[in-house]
């Protein structure tokens, strides 16, 4: 049978998942809960070098159900690429690169804070230098160009390393902009709504101001004449009087919203 799985496993676009997934059963999973739960019983709580999440000797068959520990030295390897627990810029001397600021003056590699700026110029106008020695080793004898070739090289190296040095400095200047951004952006929409607020609150104030009292005794006043003028227009006879006052309560309300409109505006 793992015969026959075999040539299937092995053309499949992507690889199977590790065997040990067939060790998370319903009753394993129990069991090592249980054995957490005593280990963190029992250890001591004064120890603060006692690891609560591994268990030590477990059982074999308990093993695969144990998160594996930390690297030793802080790295691992995924898909051929070598990554750390603690993320830092590795130092040319550790990539085996010359490290040219260091080896130059005195003031630069003494210094707490060396002038980057400055020692880019400097490269840069060794860069130049050493290219045009390249040209003229290339004019004469092509054969001893892969010292200077190496030189260069050396020397991009080093620029490149100082440039990477400035991305702590990137990132936060960065995140710095973007949350600068967002507060502008967050203090520009609170004051769109406070103005929008303030307008609303005014035409409450304009409405509460209104004087309803006289758009009533007016409605009562001119009640017959709106009302047989509006006859006149539509056709219409008003033959109750209850049809009459829907009328006049309509007129009132037209009235209102007129005002409301005119302070609006």
């Amino acid at each position: 049978m793992a015969d026959q799985q075999e040539p299937h496993s092995l053309a499949s676009t992507f690889p199977n998942p590790p065997d040990f997934w067939k060790a998370f059963t319903p009753d394993r999973l129990a069991r090592i809960e249980e054995l957490r739960r005593a280990h963190a019983t029992d250890e001591d709580e004064d120890d603060e070098g006692a690891d609560a999440v591994r268990i030590p000797n477990l059982p074999e068959d308990l093993i695969a159900l144990q998160p594996p520990p930390e690297p030793a030295d802080g790295r691992w390897r995924v898909f051929g690429d070598q990554y750390m627990l603690d993320d830092k810029l590795p130092t040319l001397e550790e990539q085996g690169i010359d490290n040219l600021p260091a080896a130059g003056s005195s003031d630069a590699k003494d210094a707490k804070h060396y002038d980057r700026a400055f020692e880019l110029k400097r490269l840069a106008k060794s860069l130049l230098l050493n290219f045009l020695e390249l040209t003229g080793v290339m004019a004469r004898s092509p054969a001893d160009a892969e010292a200077k070739i190496k030189d260069l090289r050396t020397i991009f190296i080093n620029i490149h390393h100082i440039l990477n040095e400035y991305r702590p400095h990137q990132a936060r200047e960065s995140a710095i902009e973007m949350m600068q951004d967002h507060l502008d952006r967050t203090r520009t929409e609170t004051a769109a709504i406070r103005t929008q607020v303030d307008k609303a609150r005014k035409v409450l104030e304009g409405l509460g101001s209104l004087d309803l009292s006289s758009f009533k005794m007016q409605g009562q006043g001119d009640e017959d004449s709106s009302v047989q003028q509006g006859d006149a227009k539509a056709g219409l006879v008003l033959r109750t009087e209850e049809e009459k006052r829907e009328a006049a309560v309509l007129e009132r309300e037209a009235a209102a919203w007129a005002t409301a409109d005119a302070l609006i505006l």
